[in-house]
């Protein structure tokens, strides 16, 4: 493997980013994101390794409600209800960051790093959707717990490394 990408970087994640970003560029596939609670942390890894780069279109760092409404199209009725971190506004984030950018495949992340606003929105909730152009979105939820803003962070990136491989895989 090249240089490591980060020191904190566990490296079952870096291996993934470099799998992800080959067969993208096998595949002559453009990415982006759509990131809340990540603040643009997949996006720059994606940007990270020497020669693949050119396999990542954009970034969204959409941490407020008012920026997933403005940037992304997300409407404002959903981030009122259901809320910011739902299975809806994930979906919306990916479909907005599709409609909004040159990338065949997407990825989208919201999520509470802290006790959100309710006692239904704990600490480590957080949302995930990947989506291509010619397929269905996939969504999953994960219950990372209150492991503290880095340590969530990083573990989002897994998930969200998973599903752009998948969106992959099917394209």
């Amino acid at each position: 493997m090249a240089e490591a990408l980060s020191p904190i970087l566990p490296a079952p994640t870096e291996r993934l980013v470099h799998q992800v970003l080959a067969e993208a560029c096998r595949r002559n596939l453009r990415l982006a994101t759509a990131e809340s609670c990540a603040g643009g942390l997949l996006a720059s890894l994606l940007t990270d390794v020497p020669g693949c780069s050119h396999a990542f279109e954009r970034g969204f760092v959409v941490y407020t409600n008012a920026a997933k409404a403005g940037l992304l199209g997300v409407d404002p009725d959903l981030l009122e209800d259901p809320g910011p971190v739902s299975e809806p506004v994930a979906r919306a984030m990916a479909a907005g960051a599709l409609a909004r950018s040159q990338a065949d495949i997407v990825a989208a992340i919201t999520g509470w790093m802290e006790q959100g606003p309710g006692p239904d929105q704990p600490a480590g909730r957080v949302w995930f959707a990947a989506a291509r152009r010619s397929g269905e979105a996939a969504v999953q939820r994960a219950e990372f717990g209150n492991a503290g803003r880095a340590a969530l962070r990083l573990a989002c990136l897994d998930v969200a490394l998973r599903l752009l491989m998948d969106q992959i895989a099917q394209a």
